[in-house]
């Protein structure tokens, strides 16, 4: 991760989160990867329900933390956790908001999507957000993992879900896809 300094220069969180479809009447929502709460934070404020917040890494759930506490949002629950290895041991069916966001170049990216669709409540949302496929962007994985959106929309499709929005442009770096949880 770069200095938190530099990381919030990339997104418009909160516009990012609404244009990818998390609404102030969803409950339980699932960030995989929170990293300094950047997401977490504006959606506990966008939403009354609870917001879970998983990461690998102790210094982000620590900031995340801290961010949560000076903010006073009772609504953000963390977890130190592997999720990718071991899921996120959330009960299935229980969310209606799950983001992917700049996570699936993981060569486990089955497994992520696989864990999303199992926690979403039928027709919940899951919200994709990844690097342009540009080489000029400051930050992102190297070009030979970063996913076209058409790959990211091909892999949930894959899982089961539904793409309702093929490609929302998040500038200045990042495009999105909105997808439901089908029947499947």
């Amino acid at each position: 991760m770069p200095p938190q300094e530099m990381w919030h220069t990339f997104f418009s969180p909160k516009e990012t989160l609404l244009a990818l479809g998390l609404r102030n009447d969803m409950t339980d929502v699932v960030d995989f990867g929170c990293g300094y709460g950047t997401f977490t934070i504006p959606a506990a404020q966008i939403t009354p329900g609870l917001v879970h917040a998983f990461d690998i890494e102790a210094e982000m759930i620590a900031a995340t933390r801290e961010k949560a506490e000076r903010y006073n949002l009772g609504n953000v629950r963390l977890y130190h956790r592997d999720f990718v290895s071991d899921g996120t041991g959330l009960p299935g069916a229980s969310a209606d908001y799950a983001m992917l966001f700049n996570i699936l170049h993981a060569e486990e990216r089955g497994q992520l999507l696989s864990e999303a669709f199992r926690i979403l409540r039928k027709g919940g949302t899951l919200g994709i957000m990844h690097w342009n496929y540009d080489p000029t962007t400051p930050r992102g994985p190297s070009m030979e993992i970063r996913p076209k959106p058409e790959q990211c929309m091909a892999w949930a499709q894959s899982a089961g879900f539904v793409i309702v929005k093929s490609l929302v442009d998040l500038p200045p770096y990042h495009y999105g896809i909105v997808a439901k949880k089908g029947d499947s």
